[in-house]
């Protein structure tokens, strides 16, 4: 009976380990966050505003976005935060979607734009000619886990 109790607590302690590595890993990596006075100077066309909110059907505790989003032809910021994760990924969509069936419903629709590494304000610059009036979401999703974290309705 001993050895089962040994290897139970040793199985679930290695289980939290993994847990705790996958949440706190991207925080430990993640570059130094961009100041307001470089996303202010990076934004100064910027064309759409939009709002990433807390209160969105599948955010939850762990998968969250809230502040202010710019939008301009060269780059999209956000001067707000993020919940922290790995692997989150900025797309543009042609539609708001606020779950993960929808994002994947309309993923093949969507426009990855790229990689989203901090989690208080971020800039991501457009790709060489993007044109965001084609689209009228910003969307934030966890590529490894296919995880919602956050969208905003720009237009």
């Amino acid at each position: 009976m001993k050895p089962l109790l040994l290897i139970a607590s040793h199985l679930l302690t290695l289980v939290i380990g993994f847990a705790l590595g996958v949440y706190v890993l991207p925080i430990l990596i993640a570059p130094d966050a961009p100041t307001l006075q470089q996303i202010q100077s990076s934004q100064p066309a910027a064309q759409w505003t939009a709002t990433f909110r807390r209160d969105l059907k599948d955010s939850d505790a762990l998968h969250w976005g809230e502040g202010a989003v710019s939008i301009s032809p060269q780059a999209i910021s956000l001067v707000g935060k993020l919940a922290p994760g790995p692997d989150y990924k900025l797309y543009l969509s042609p539609e708001f979607v606020e779950t993960e069936a929808d994002f994947k419903r309309l993923k093949p629709q969507m426009l990855r734009v790229g990689d989203v590494k901090t989690f208080n304000n971020f800039i991501v610059p457009l790709p060489q000619g993007v044109d965001p009036a084609k689209f009228n979401t910003v969307i934030v999703w966890c590529e490894t886990f296919s995880e919602f974290i956050t969208a905003a309705k720009y237009q």
